[in-house]
């Protein structure tokens, strides 16, 4: 392909017909010759009579400049011009195609993988072999048929992380495994990062090197932080020179269960600046409900902030034995606790009874000994539905006889009479010290301070489980502080007062940190790295490259230290951790990041292009020539007067508009509710649109593979397939509508749930795709089958069953016994049959009525097995070889006997009574 001023052309040569428009020009003004002069006797009558109409000798100017335009539209049209053209890869031998494919190109992955498409394509018909290296998931380079790497193209996908030095280092090694030389073009995102001029070097010592980079703004979201009693938000961009305004969205969950939009904020770039900040003031209530802030519009893993527990001021009760005396405030039982709990946890004070219906996230009994038995029966409760019960020993607690002959379920061991003390039957010579923390307490790697010393505690007995709850101790080995677990909470005690009666530790900052790390309180800031010593911290939920939640399933723990300090890479991935009962977010970005956009070397190639598709002209051009000589036509039969001039008016004016809107005369009105009055008498498929532009694009070709099928194996015949949009479309026209399901396609509204029921009332079946070969209903814990638990929460869907072996599925069109997808282990739900439906024998399916299933939800991932490309090829692969193929006709034969069920409802039951029929015509 040749560029010329930006625009593209398969067969150049071509354009040389443009020389001849000079000539052709010369020719249409040449006047012939003058006629030969004869008298001819009769014509004299006819001497001095006049014409009223008068011809031209020459063609007029404005025709000629139209047949030129018309011949000039033709000789480019048929030239192949192509806008926004791939990176030309004409050239020999091999082609490696790099990609960044990180979180920083999510936003427009869409166009960059039409553009490798397209790259692909041009590389096939070079006869070029072809490999692609990501970076960010660098594998050994294998050189393929470029029509092999096209069909990988859609399982390809950006990473939540820039390549590291080490991914680097790696693909390093893959290139120099490769013995010949090779050309590369590298499909950029934009940005720096550590060591790639290392591999410019080595990519340029193998042959040409060329890039194609984005040159779109990159924009990034850092970590919220709480600064004075508000949520601070900074963005941070790569490109300065201009001002800027974008929009902060805080999403978490209603009272209802539904992920909204809570909040949001706008951020202002002025000019030169690379980042920019918000303030947002919300109430604790709201602020706890927030789970991730994200840039609006922008779907990329650097532009989400997950929040965790640093973003919530945890709620704490404390209770006491006694009221605070006004002038021995340094006594009382909860003065250090409020000192250390105040400026990170919102507090609340007096009886159990008053604060426990606030649900409070930790309840603090300082010296509290007896409670009454509806109140302990309530606090057992509310602990095991995962409370956090934190009691301080005290002198009413060494009196008491709780927890001595039997363990309390409010006391984490039992203890022994009186206590422990100076002085006493059980003395010590000295305050004892605390021994260090073992690795796996909570407390590990804290610093002890030596001035912290125990005076006096209570005395736990010894148990065979006392080891396993002990989690910091004296150092002669007495237990100081014991834990256990009731229900889904824990309890936990220190041995020791919360003042400074018995010990000096409510005067240091241990004491702090202790609270902190049994996550009592929460701190406004991250923290740091060695403060997490000795922690393991397990991932619940990780980020996508395009900022996508989902579950982290078996991914491996990480240590503390390398949460906060390690890049983000396959070993970390960006999510939501857990230890204990405390939960860190990691992003993708941290404070103090920058997006510094990428400088390459000056003789480096670089295509500076916005992320679009190619658009072939040649069509549009060869229209346009065509309207040009009907118009050249007109003026024609105008000017020998052969038309009348209104009709001409008329004609060149609609020849004209149709010119300018790309369209033939009648393509407007075509397209005019075709998505109304056409489907009213055709059948059509249609697809749930989800928001997700990859899903609903494969949702859309997979239903077109469908309806591919149906036409040459049935005699119905498809219409092309719709996407629906539940908030606006009708969906009466559809009998079937698929409806795959991603974590985060948001809640249809109460109209659009009363028009899905109705649909389903009304003989429509919906097909639930969860795509992940789990089933809901199954009891999974993906994110799809808890979206869809919550989608189909309002529709009104009949009991369902796993799929009966005598189901009309199984035999609507071809006998089938399992229904795979793109996936083939999940499991087939439908609408539980008729109770009184009953075998009968010598059939082999029950006699169940004619109606249809309104619901069909499996796992299997159909629209992907589904769906072809515009040539009907299949476009994602599934399974290996031809057991592969095989599976992919078994989910096309599913997809048909879905259709004909929707059609013909049971019909394949009634021939139960097919032996009755014919016994009576004696048969």
């Amino acid at each position: 392909m040749t560029l010329l001023a930006g625009i593209g052309f398969t067969t150049p040569w071509l354009l040389l017909g443009l020389l001849a428009l000079p000539i052709l020009w010369l020719l249409l003004r040449a006047v012939p010759p003058a006629p030969v002069r004869r008298v001819f006797p009769a014509v004299t009558l006819l001497l001095g009579l006049s014409d009223d109409e008068s011809l031209s000798d020459r063609t007029p100017w404005w025709l000629l400049l139209l047949r030129m335009l018309a011949v000039a539209a033709a000789i480019i049209g048929l030239s192949g011009p192509v806008l926004n053209p791939a990176p030309s890869t004409a050239g020999r031998g091999s082609l490696l195609l790099v990609l960044d494919a990180s979180w920083v190109g999510a936003n427009d992955w869409r166009q960059r993988r039409e553009q490798i498409t397209s790259t692909l394509t041009e590389a096939g018909r070079a006869g070029r072999t072809v490999a692609v290296l990501r970076l960010t998931a660098p594998e050994p380079l294998q050189f393929q048929s470029a029509d092999v790497w096209r069909s990988r193209v859609a399982g390809l996908g950006p990473q939540p992380w820039q390549p590291n030095p080490d991914q680097i280092a790696t693909a390093l090694d893959h290139i120099a495994a490769v013995d010949a030389g090779f050309d590369t073009l590298w499909f950029a995102d934009g940005l720096e990062y550590p060591d790639r001029d290392q591999l410019i070097s080595a990519l340029r010592a193998r042959g040409e090197l060329q890039v194609h980079q984005s040159s779109a703004n990159r924009l990034g979201l850092l970590p919220a932080q709480v600064a004075d009693g508000a949520i601070e938000l900074t963005v941070i961009r790569s490109h300065t020179s201009a001002e800027q305004q974008v929009t902060v969205l805080a999403q978490g969950v209603d009272p209802g269960g539904t992920m909204r939009v809570l909040a949001s904020a706008s951020v202002d770039f002025t000019a030169g600046a690379d980042r920019a900040s918000a303030r947002l003031i919300l109430p604790s209530e709201l602020r706890a409900r927030i789970t991730r802030f994200e840039l609006q519009r922008i779907r990329s893993a650097g532009a989400v902030a997950l929040t965790d527990d640093s973003l919530r001021r945890r709620e704490v009760a404390l209770i006491s034995s006694q009221t605070d005396n006004e002038g021995l405030v340094l006594l009382s039982p909860v003065h250090y606790l409020r000192q250390a709990l105040q400026p990170t946890a919102e507090l609340f004070e007096g009886g159990l009874g008053d604060l426990l219906p606030a649900n409070p996230d930790v309840i603090i009994l300082a010296d509290v000994a007896r409670l009454a038995q509806t109140e302990e029966e309530q606090l057992t409760e509310w602990v095991e539905k995962g409370g956090m019960l934190l009691r301080f020993a005290g002198p009413r607690l060494a009196a008491s006889d709780i927890s001595r002959s039997e363990e309390h379920p409010l006391m984490p061991v039992r203890l022994r009479s009186g206590g422990r003390s100076l002085g006493g039957a059980m003395s010590w010579g000295e305050p004892k010290t605390l021994a260090p923390f073992q690795q796996d307490s909570p407390f590990y790697g804290l610093t002890i301070p030596e001035e912290v010393t125990v005076s006096s505690q209570v005395v736990a007995q010894p148990d065979p489980s006392l080891a396993d709850r002990v989690i910091a101790e004296l150092a002669d080995g007495t237990p100081l502080v014991t834990r256990k677990p009731l229900g889904q909470g824990q309890v936990v005690l220190f041995h020791v007062t919360a003042n400074a009666e018995w010990t000096s530790l409510p005067l240091s900052g241990l004491f702090v940190d202790m609270l902190e790390r049994l996550a009592v309180s929460t701190a406004a800031k991250p923290p740091a790295a060695d403060e997490l010593e000795g922690t393991v911290w397990t991932p619940i939920k990780v980020l996508d490259g395009f900022g996508r939640l989902s579950e982290a399933d078996t991914l491996s723990g990480v240590d503390g230290p390398d949460l906060m300090e390690a890049p983000v890479g396959p070993d970390l991935r960006p999510g939501l951790y857990d230890s204990g009962s405390r939960k860190l977010a990691r992003n993708v970005l941290r404070a103090g990041d920058q997006l510094q956009p990428a400088i390459w070397p000056h003789d480096v190639p670089v295509i500076h292009a916005a992320a679009s598709a190619e658009r072939a002209l040649g069509g549009a051009l060869i229209s346009l020539a065509l309207v040009l000589l009907a118009l050249d036509v007109a003026a024609s039969l105008a000017l020998s007067g052969l038309m009348h001039l209104s009709r001409t008016a008329a004609l060149v004016l609609g020849l004209a508009t149709a010119a300018w809107l790309g369209l033939p005369p009648h393509a407007a009105l075509a397209q005019q509710g075709e998505n109304q009055l056409g489907l009213s008498s055709e059948l059509a498929l249609a697809h749930v649109l989800t928001g997700d532009d990859q899903v609903d694009e494969i949702a859309h070709s997979g239903l077109r593979g469908l309806s591919n099928t149906l036409s040459f194996r049935t005699s119905i015949e498809p219409s092309l397939p719709v996407g629906v949009d539940l908030e606006r479309d009708e969906l009466a026209f559809y009998p079937l509508l698929y409806w795959p399901i991603t974590p985060d396609q948001p809640r249809p509204s109460a109209a659009a749930y009363t028009r899905l029921n109705a649909y389903l009332r009304t003989g429509g079946m919906i097909l639930f795709d969860t795509r992940d070969a789990n089933l809901v209903g199954a009891g999974a814990s993906s994110a799809n089958a808890r979206k869809l638990q919550q989608l189909a929460r309002s529709l009104d869907i009949p009991p369902l069953e796993p799929l009966p072996a005598d189901h009309v599925l199984t035999r609507a069109f071809y006998l089938l016994q399992n229904f795979p997808g793109r996936h083939q282990r999940g499991e087939l739900w439908v609408e539980a049959a008729p109770a009184d439906a009953e075998h009968i024998e010598g059939m082999p399916f029950r006699n169940l009525n004619d109606g249809v299933t309104p619901v069909v939800i499996g796992g299997n991932d159909w629209g992907a097995a589904w769906a072809v490309d515009n040539n009907g090829r299949p476009r994602l692969p599934v399974g290996r070889g031809f057991a592969g193929e095989r599976q992919r006709e078994l989910a096309y034969r599913f997809g048909v006997n879905l259709v004909m069920h929707v059609l013909t409802g049971n019909y394949k039951s009634d021939q139960v009574h097919v032996p009755a029929l014919l016994d009576r015509l004696g048969q």
